[in-house]
C-alpha cells in the first residue's frame, strides 16, 4: 500500500472525512452500505457484459477478464475491486481515504486476492504514466470538487481503445426526491449527508468534458424497487444512470 501525501484541487475534505468515519462498516452487508452491496451484484453483471462486448472477450468461464488491467477509482472498501479480481482482472484500486485503503487491503488478504491498493488521487496516478484497459468510475463523480479536472485526469488513465464506466446520480428534482429525501431521510437506506444536490451530475456534463477524446458506447438508467430492494435497468436516466465511454 502506498502512503503518498495527497494533493489536488479535486479532493473534497468533507467527503473524505465522511467516508473515513464509515470505513469499518464497508463489508457489513446489513450495515449502512447494504445498498452498495446489492448494487454491486447488479452492476458487475452489466460490467461483465459490456467489457466482454467492447473489448472482444468471450463472456464465459470463471475469469473472462484474465489479463485485463482494470483501475477502480474511489474503491472504498474494495467491494467492486474484489469482484473484478475474481473475474481474472489485474486490479489497481485507489482511494483518498486512508482507512478505506486499510480496510480493503485487509479484506483482500483474508480473501486470498491480489489487488494493488494505493492511497492516491487520480491526478497522482496520471503522473506515473499508468494507463488501463478499463477504468471504473462508479459512484464517485458526485463526491468530488471540480468535476472537469477530475474527469480529465480519469480520462488520461484510459489507454487508447480502452473504456471508462461512470455510474452516478442525475441532478434532477426526481433524483433529489428519491435519493436524498427518500433514501436518506425517509427510508434511511443511506446515512444522512451521503449526497448533496449541488454535486449531482447530469449526463451532458460528462459528455461535455470527455467528448473530445471519448465517445459514448452505451448508457442506461438504474432504478430500485423500494419494496423488493432489487435493482433493474430503466430507459430513463433521470435518477441513477451508468455510461460507457470509449477512448479514441
Amino acid at each position: 500500500m502506498t502512503h503518498t501525501p495527497l494533493h489536488g484541487s479535486n479532493i473534497n475534505p468533507r467527503e473524505v472525512a465522511y467516508f473515513e468515519r464509515l470505513a469499518h462498516r464497508w463489508w457489513d452487508e446489513h450495515g449502512p452500505f447494504w445498498p452498495l452491496h446489492r448494487l454491486n451484484a447488479f452492476r458487475v453483471a452489466y460490467l461483465r457484459q459490456q467489457i466482454c462486448r467492447v473489448l472482444g472477450r468471450i463472456d464465459g468461464g470463471e475469469q473472462p477478464f484474465a489479463g485485463l488491467r482494470i483501475l477502480d477509482i474511489g474503491c472504498g472498501g474494495g467491494i467492486l475491486s474484489e469482484s473484478m479480481a475474481r473475474l481474472g482482472a489485474r486490479v489497481t484500486a485507489i482511494d483518498v481515504a486512508e482507512k478505506n485503503i486499510q480496510v480493503s487491503q485487509l479484506h483482500a488478504a483474508t480473501s486470498g486476492l491480489e489487488i494493488d491498493y494505493q492511497l492516491m488521487t487520480a491526478e497522482q496516478l496520471v503522473a506515473t504514466g499508468a494507463t488501463f484497459d478499463v477504468v471504473l468510475n462508479m459512484e464517485v463523480v458526485e463526491h468530488v470538487d471540480h468535476l472537469p479536472g477530475f474527469l480529465t485526469s480519469c480520462g488520461q488513465l484510459v489507454r487508447p481503445g480502452g473504456v471508462m464506466f461512470i455510474s452516478t446520480i442525475n441532478r434532477t428534482f426526481i433524483a433529489w426526491l428519491m435519493v436524498v429525501i427518500g433514501a436518506e431521510y425517509i427510508l434511511r437506506w443511506l446515512p444522512r449527508g451521503t449526497h448533496h444536490y449541488a454535486q449531482l451530475v447530469k449526463p451532458k456534463e460528462l459528455i461535455d468534458v470527455l467528448g473530445r477524446n471519448f465517445r459514448v458506447l452505451h448508457q442506461t438508467g438504474v432504478r430500485i424497487n423500494p419494496f423488493t430492494r432489487r435493482f433493474r435497468f430503466s430507459r430513463s436516466l433521470s435518477v441513477n444512470y451508468m455510461m460507457v465511454f470509449e477512448r479514441a
